[in-house]
């Protein structure tokens, strides 16, 4: 997936072809991922279709490191695997680890969340985390990521030329 991804590490203007990231045509094993026209047409249904698919989550980090602004997506997935974790002692870890790198003012990552939330986690974090205790920033990163990065992203180029190069795929494979 790396590989195929690998011409996806620029600046999104400068996305001129896609062909690494879709499959040849003439590979056909099971392990092998092939993006129809309709999965990444799917993408631009709902916010969630995208960050729940496989490829869709990597496409859409990989347009907001383009950006400069993946500190959202991060933070979201970060608080995804949080919410697995069962030991106490590895959850109170998790969640100072996710404190310092993206709610802390002074986070290097720092996510764009109002003071009241901030203060809020802040407080639930630092004395007694639980599984859900991350659950209403990340809602508030999810929204904000749904309204504003999300339409940026299918307009973009880097999407329409996904979207073009799948549909070419697709043509050749019923050719």
């Amino acid at each position: 997936m790396k590989t195929r991804l690998g011409c996806l590490s620029h600046k999104s203007d400068s996305y001129t072809d896609f062909s690494e990231f879709l499959p040849p045509a003439h590979e056909t094993t099971a392990r092998c991922q092939k993006l129809s026209t309709d999965e990444v047409v799917r993408w631009s249904e709902s916010f969630n279709q995208l960050i729940s698919h496989k490829y869709g989550l990597v496409v859409f980090r990989t347009f907001l490191k383009s950006e400069f602004s993946d500190e959202n997506i991060e933070f979201w997935m970060a608080c995804e695997d949080y919410k697995k974790v069962k030991n106490s002692t590895k959850l109170a870890s998790k969640a100072n680890k996710i404190y310092k790198e993206f709610i802390d003012v002074q986070a290097p990552r720092e996510i764009n969340i109002d003071y009241r939330t901030r203060e809020r986690t802040k407080q639930t974090l630092l004395m007694e985390p639980t599984p859900t205790c991350l659950n209403e920033v990340q809602s508030k990163v999810y929204s904000l990521m749904e309204k504003d990065s999300y339409p940026r992203f299918l307009r973009s180029k880097m999407y329409q030329d996904i979207v073009n190069r799948a549909h070419a795929q697709g043509q050749r494979r019923s050719v």
